[in-house]
């Protein structure tokens, strides 16, 4: 063996053990995190809080809030089975646009003008702001409003332009705010047949998501991170966002004002609560809509989420914990804990990256055994020992996505989940260098934009492969 192929043994060797090293303990770290939530959502599933009844039905009109920019090929669709779906409800559907958007403000003007029931907003500057500045203008639309007409919304519920609502939707959420500041449903991706393996992480990702994770969160009472759509909060809860900061509650220079705004609720001491509930017709009360199906759109919409919730979300919120000083310990502990697990996306990509690259030096270490005649690598009982480890925690948690998946979507699609959990893994580390990248720019130039996802009415045409029934 020649020296040139001594030194790249060499290098091979001792930067996949480094590596591996790397990976292996941040992979088993990771792992027991989840076992043990998994535990915790395993040993308090006797008790269904869902089933407990409110103090009292919320009574009065409930105003819909949805913004817009270049929504024309979805939105009025939306619209047309928002309006139909609800038929009987006494509610007010405020849709947000731009000036400089006149696709959309052409696409909405025929239903705006039939209708009463749909109030247009169009603010003053060209578009696209931010999400949360987009929402903050119709909340001062819907105050103008209660002074003009002399009354009082009741609550306010949050959906995007691409939602499939439940008949039913509103009606659970007036069972609910009489006894909770916010109530969250839940979110289904809308899946077609076939592996759909961009969209289809993301239904792996919100049925396990939405089926344990805001299920325990609600069982110990802990903060709710909103979704965004099917969420709904009390009118006086929004009030008290909007007086704590100067009359608009949402963040106007936040990526993800609907995560902070449930975050919020538990610094102000309200109670929120996650509601997986059953329909009159059998169904599941949820808010469906359709997510990217190409890994660009995919890496963008989640480069967005991370920035938000796991970079700027911390300068935003901070710990919260240290606010609640009347708050047991335990509770402070745990509240810290959840913000944790949802700002641990950029860590988690670190490892994983460097668990690829491990494993790809290793493949050419072996290769280069039979092909180079390099000696085969020393024996660690400590690394194998970690990998051991790693692999059955690897089985324990794609066998809990594939649980969830399949409770969701039928056993099929729970099938693809295991494949899929590869896809997931690219994508998030394709994010979280995204995301890294947009918070320094963001940082630079103290500009924040609305990242929005680009949707089509092709996209619906998607039928799921099972109804969404039997994940409670």
């Amino acid at each position: 063996m020649d020296l040139w192929t001594a030194w790249l043994e060499w290098l091979v060797r001792s930067a996949g053990h480094e590596l591996m090293l790397f990976a292996s303990v941040g992979i088993l770290l990771i792992g027991l995190d989840d076992l043990l939530f998994d535990a915790l959502w395993l040993a308090t599933r006797g008790e269904r809080l869902a089933d407990r009844p409110a103090v009292s039905r919320l009574d009065g009109a409930i105003a819909i809030f949805l913004p817009a920019w270049k929504e024309a090929e979805v939105l009025p669709s939306t619209l047309r089975r928002a309006l139909t779906a609800w038929g009987g409800e006494d509610f007010r559907l405020y849709v947000g646009c731009y000036p400089n958007d006149a696709a959309t403000l052409f696409a909405l003007s025929p239903l705006i003008a039939r209708d009463p029931r749909l109030r247009l907003v169009i603010g003053e500057s060209d578009g696209p702001t931010t999400k949360g500045d987009n929402l903050n203008r119709l909340w001062t639309a819907l105050c103008e409003d209660e002074r003009a007409e002399g009354r009082r919304f009741a609550a306010i519920v949050l959906h995007d332009a691409e939602d499939h609502v439940h008949p039913e939707e509103l009606d659970l959420y007036r069972r609910h705010l009489g006894a909770y500041a916010m109530v969250q449903i839940p979110v289904v991706p809308i899946l077609g047949h076939g592996g759909q393996w961009v969209s289809g992480h993301y239904g792996d990702e919100f049925a396990e998501a939405h089926g344990k994770e805001l299920v325990l969160r609600s069982r110990l009472g802990l903060p709710i991170p909103s979704a965004g759509v099917g969420c709904a909060l009390t009118r006086n809860a929004l009030a008290l966002l909007a007086l704590d900061r100067g009359g608009e509650p949402f963040r106007a220079d936040s990526l993800t004002e609907d995560y902070e705004i449930g975050m919020l609720m538990a610094h102000h001491g309200l109670a929120a609560r996650f509601v997986d509930a059953t329909g009159m017709a059998g169904g599941r009360i949820v808010s469906r809509g359709s997510f990217p199906h190409q890994v660009d759109a995919a890496v963008k919409q989640k480069s967005r989420w991370i920035t938000g919730i796991a970079l700027a979300g911390w300068d935003h919120l901070g710990w919260l914990g240290r606010a609640r000083r009347d708050a047991p310990a335990m509770r402070i502990w745990l509240m810290r804990w959840m913000l944790w697990r949802d700002r641990r996306a950029p860590l988690t990509a670190i490892i994983l990256l460097a668990a690829y690259a491990a494993l790809m030096l290793a493949a050419f270490g072996s290769a280069s055994e039979l092909l180079l005649g390099w000696p085969p690598a020393a024996d660690d009982p400590a690394m194998a020992l970690l990998l051991g480890l790693n692999a059955m925690l690897l089985f324990w948690r794609l066998g809990m996505r594939g649980y969830f998946t399949a409770r969701c979507y039928g056993w099929r699609q729970g099938v693809f989940a295991f494949p899929r959990a590869f896809m997931a893994n690219i994508i998030a580390m394709l994010a979280a260098r995204r995301a890294v990248m947009l918070y320094c720019r963001m940082l630079r130039s103290g500009r924040v934009e609305w990242e929005k996802t680009e949707h089509r009415e092709d996209d619906f045409a998607l039928e799921s492969e099972a109804s969404p029934v039997t994940a409670r």
